[in-house]
C-alpha cells in the first residue's frame, strides 16, 4: 500500500499492489511527484492510521472516520458523496442511488459511480461499501477491482451476491 499527505490530511491511498515499487508507482502517478518532495517523515496520525490498516486487514472493525483527509481541489459533488459514504460504519452497505440520495443528490446514481471510482482515498472513504442495485458488487476502480472489493466486505461480514439455498437436498 502506499499513502501520500498533507499537513491538511489524508491526500491520497493505494490500495495493495504486488510489490512496495508498484504501490510506489502508483501513488506517484495518481498523486503527481509533489508528493515526492519534502519531508517523508509521517506525523503522528499517519503512524496511527497504518496500524489501523493493519488491524483492518487482521479482521479487526475499525473506524477510519476520524482520519483527516485533504480534498482541495475536489468539487463539490464529490465532496458531498465522500461526506455521505465516510457515514457507512464497518460492514454497512448501501447502494449508488442510497448514497446519493443520502449526500443530498437524489437520483444521482450514475454520477455517484463515477465520484466513487475517482475516490482518492479508498478505504478511509469506504468506497467498497456502496453496491450495485439488487445487490449486485458493482465496479471498484482499485487495484484488483471488483475482486478487491468483495474481499474488503467479506472482511467485514458482508456476503455479497446471492442469498444461499435454504435446502439444498433432502437428507433422508
Amino acid at each position: 500500500m502506499a499513502l501520500a499527505w498533507s499537513k491538511t490530511g489524508l491526500v491520497r491511498l493505494c490500495l495493495p499492489e504486488k510489490t512496495r515499487d508498484a504501490a510506489e508507482r502508483r501513488l506517484l502517478r495518481l498523486a503527481g511527484q509533489a508528493t515526492a518532495a519534502g519531508d517523508h517523515t509521517p506525523p503522528p496520525w499517519i503512524t496511527a492510521l497504518i496500524a489501523d490498516i493493519r488491524r483492518y486487514a487482521d479482521g479487526d472493525d475499525v473506524d477510519f472516520s476520524d482520519v483527516p483527509v485533504d480534498l482541495a481541489g475536489i468539487d463539490d459533488f464529490r465532496r458531498d458523496i465522500y461526506a455521505a459514504a465516510r457515514n457507512l460504519h464497518y460492514g454497512e452497505t448501501t447502494t449508488y442511488g442510497g448514497l446519493a440520495e443520502k449526500a443530498g443528490r437524489k437520483g444521482l446514481f450514475r454520477e455517484t459511480g463515477s465520484a466513487l471510482g475517482a475516490n482518492p482515498i479508498p478505504l478511509v472513504i469506504p468506497c467498497h461499501r456502496i453496491l450495485a442495485a439488487g445487490g449486485k458488487i458493482g465496479g471498484f476502480s482499485a487495484t484488483g477491482g471488483s475482486n478487491m472489493k468483495e474481499k474488503m466486505l467479506v472482511l467485514e461480514g458482508v456476503r455479497v451476491g446471492p442469498p444461499p439455498s435454504t435446502q439444498a437436498s433432502f437428507g433422508f
